[in-house]
């Protein structure tokens, strides 16, 4: 059994074209073994993780002529814009061009025209990608209301890391500009909608969701992460939301703090913190907003007779 020639190290990590390796460096055979990786027509990769968006974008690379930019479903996967399940594990790639450009028709990719809507390109991550705004609005006729409102929330807020929160990717100012661009274009109705409920300072994608269900059963809109102090002005923490009319706060608890068990203690030491102040702490779970919103807004309800039924008078 003949031994395979060993890959080049520059090649490893990375897509060529099949063109690009002068048959000297590497024969015609050896791209065809099994440890070479084939994105697409003409194109070779080795050792990228296609599962990854990253990996996708590299192995679209070497096709990918100027003029062209990740856009929509794939450039929010690379801005980290918080999607929906079935959107965030995605693999189709979507590239779009701007107005004299040809939309890529390659397998596994869906090309997109930009028209006469003036769209921004930048580098983010060594890809060419629709700038924060403009990505946005091309989600409008990808997502739900809640889930562009979430997608808007978390570009006027910035991501929320261990080391603490990123700066924001746009302005509310800069997306309503955005929206007035894309006003005869589809989607339209679901940014003009979506624009007016957006807000800032939001940590996640189920604290919107939350947010909204609240407002859309007629409750009034809950402040979001505001610092609590006591009546002596000490600190006290920053709930996910509350009613401070009520002395009521809301704590989104996703699986990772069960499964996390210094997140599991923080949670119990800063509830225990909030309810030694005589405030009324709803848990909330995933189910609460995404399945079963209205037994948990019963819930709700029901606290809120409770808090201000016991206010003194």
């Amino acid at each position: 059994m003949r031994n395979r020639t060993i890959l080049p190290e520059p090649l490893r990590g990375r897509a060529f074209l099949t063109t690009d390796v002068p048959p000297e460096t590497l024969g015609r055979g050896r791209l065809l073994a099994p440890d070479v990786q084939r994105p697409s027509r003409g194109v070779r990769a080795i050792d990228l993780d296609f599962t990854a968006v990253h990996g996708r974008c590299e192995g679209y690379l070497p096709r990918m002529p100027a003029g062209q930019a990740f856009s929509h479903i794939t450039a929010a996967q690379l801005y980290l814009i918080p999607l929906p399940p079935s959107l965030a594990y995605d693999q189709t790639l979507h590239v779009a061009v701007n107005e004299r450009g040809q939309p890529p028709r390659v397998v596994g990719v869906v090309g997109h025209a930009l028209g006469g809507i003036e769209s921004r390109f930048r580098e983010l991550d060594g890809f060419v990608v629709t700038d924060p705004v403009s990505t946005w609005c091309q989600l409008a006729t990808h997502l739900t209301l809640y889930d562009l409102i979430a997608a808007g929330d978390y570009l006027v807020s910035g991501r929320v890391t261990d080391a603490g929160r990123e700066p924001p990717l746009a302005t509310i100012a800069e997306l309503r500009a955005g929206v007035l661009r894309c006003a005869r274009r589809r989607g339209a109705k679901n940014l003009r909608e979506a624009i007016a409920r957006v807000r800032t300072g939001v940590d996640s994608r189920p604290e919107t969701w939350l947010r909204l269900i609240l407002v859309d059963d007629g409750l009034p809109e809950p402040v979001v992460n505001e610092v609590i102090f006591d009546v002596d002005g000490r600190r006290l923490g920053k709930p996910d939301l509350a009613y401070p009319w009520a002395r009521l706060l809301f704590e989104y608890e996703g699986d990772g703090h069960r499964i996390d068990k210094e997140r599991f203690r923080g949670d119990i030491t800063r509830r225990e913190i909030f309810e030694t102040d005589q405030w009324r702490v709803i848990r909330v779970v995933p189910d609460d907003v995404f399945t079963r919103q209205r037994a948990f807004l019963n819930r709700v309800r029901r606290v809120i007779a409770q808090q201000t039924s016991a206010k003194p008078q």
